[in-house]
């Protein structure tokens, strides 16, 4: 892209003050949307330019502001700033170099939505990163983009930061709401949905921070102009995080359906082993792995769906010929069962039965029967669980065996060279005697 929209701090430097940002217009589709456009016509302008949530369902934006019950106040913004997935870490970039891009666009949200309070959830790893924010909100205030009659106006708005305790679960829009309200972080049944019964069972919208930072760009330059980048059906720029076994590993700003071979091979410069791809994770650990046969497809929400996988928060993962599969299903294993929060039993116990099982495929002493029980322990969370949680933990377990099943077969039967498995996955992953005896 000859220009960064989300980005643009990779632009011009200093975007992050201030005064920079005012220089190149910034703030300034805020007052206008405040001083002259209706919320409804925000709503509308969203709506019509197909942005879809970037925190992984990539559903309609503006159809979910749609969705909050007419009439029904106060009515809360809350931003998912969570960024818990393994491998995902775009949102960070955004707050830390353009803070002021998202919170103009978070501001212009929550006037479309008839809000006068909004709510940053942020995860409590990110700590400089909320103090980078928090210095931007304060300068909002002293500037008066931020407090009571706006603009002259009767529109009043606050912004305020809360740090989560770094649960992965409270990435969970219900388990985000309860975290916000001091009780535990465990998801609430749906329905009632957070848009009618939401935080302090208000109506409220939870939107991820790269969505919101589209907001302003589409407010300012129209949805037409939007749409003329990505897809009919996945409009728009999607920043994509590429790690693992890659030469350059970053974000990535996009047009959405760009293949995935040019994001691995032009601009991530292809394994760093120089070994070939053999398989990739195009949503950290949540989403089915796919193979290398896949490289050609399209990154959009519909094509990565074709393609056997999901696009979600957009955080490819890459594994190279020399990387052991059955130990990267393990590592993900291990992650699923250490953030379940405990609350349904298939995700609590499951999740513990395949990590046994394939610690013992891993550390050579499993047998054959093995790989298939670890396909009956995914068949038993699967559509069973409380929230979708458990529901990723059984992407490691069903689709590594369904492109890879040879090799675990392999690695059980001792033709493939045994790999430890604490050798495999970072010893700082292992629970502490504490947490043992906890």
């Amino acid at each position: 892209m000859a220009e960064h929209i989300l980005l643009h701090h990779r632009d011009i430097p200093g975007l992050d003050q201030m005064d920079v940002y005012e220089k190149d217009g910034g703030w300034a589709t805020y007052k206008r949307a405040v001083t002259e456009m209706t919320p409804q016509a925000v709503v509308d302008v969203v709506k019509a330019a197909g942005l879809r949530g970037r925190g992984g369902a990539g559903f309609p934006t503006g159809v979910k502001w749609g969705f909050l019950p007419k009439d029904v106040f106060p009515r809360y913004m809350v931003v998912n700033a969570d960024e818990s997935e393994p491998g995902t870490f775009k949102d960070r970039e955004i707050m830390e170099g353009n803070p002021h891009l998202f919170l103009e666009g978070t501001a212009i949200s929550t006037y479309a939505i008839q809000s006068n309070v909004a709510y940053i959830y942020i995860r409590g790893e990110y700590l400089s990163t909320a103090r980078i924010l928090q210095q931007a909100i304060d300068e909002a205030y002293a500037k008066g983009y931020l407090g009571k009659n706006l603009f002259g106006t009767q529109y009043s708005l606050d912004m305020y930061i809360h740090l989560g305790a770094g649960a992965y679960i409270c990435g969970e829009e219900t388990a985000l709401l309860n975290s916000l309200e001091g009780l535990r972080g465990q998801p609430r049944l749906k329905p009632p949905f957070p848009a009618a019964v939401g935080l302090y069972s208000k109506p409220t919208i939870i939107n991820n921070v790269e969505t919101l930072a589209n907001v302003r760009p589409i407010v300012e330059r129209g949805a037409e102009w939007y749409k003329t980048l990505g897809t009919e059906k996945s409009p728009g720029v999607k920043i994509f995080c590429l790690s693992g076994n890659i030469k350059r590993p970053g974000n990535y700003e996009l047009p959405l359906g760009t293949p995935i071979r040019y994001l691995i091979e032009e601009l991530g410069g292809g394994t760093y082993d120089g070994t070939a791809v053999k398989a990739i994770l195009p949503a950290g650990a949540s989403a089915p792995m796919i193979p290398a046969s896949a490289m050609d497809t399209r990154m959009d929400y519909e094509a990565m769906v074709t393609a056997g996988s999901t696009l979600g928060s957009a955080s490819f993962i890459i594994l190279g010929e020399h990387d052991s599969v059955p130990a990267a299903a393990l590592k993900m294993v291990r992650f699923f069962k250490h953030e379940s929060c405990g609350k349904c039993t298939p995700c609590r116990e499951g999740t513990y039965w395949a990590q046994k099982v394939l610690e013992r495929i891993n550390d050579g002493t499993g047998v054959v029967p093995d790989v298939e029980l670890v396909e009956t322990i995914a068949n038993q969370i699967a559509g069973k669980c409380f929230c979708p949680l458990g529901e990723f933990a059984t992407s490691p377990m069903i689709y590594t065996i369904k492109h890879f099943r040879s090799e675990f077969e392999a690695q059980v039967q001792g033709s493939r060279p045994r790999r430890n498995w604490r050798e495999a996955v970072p010893q700082r992953l292992e629970p502490t005697l504490a947490m043992r005896e906890l």
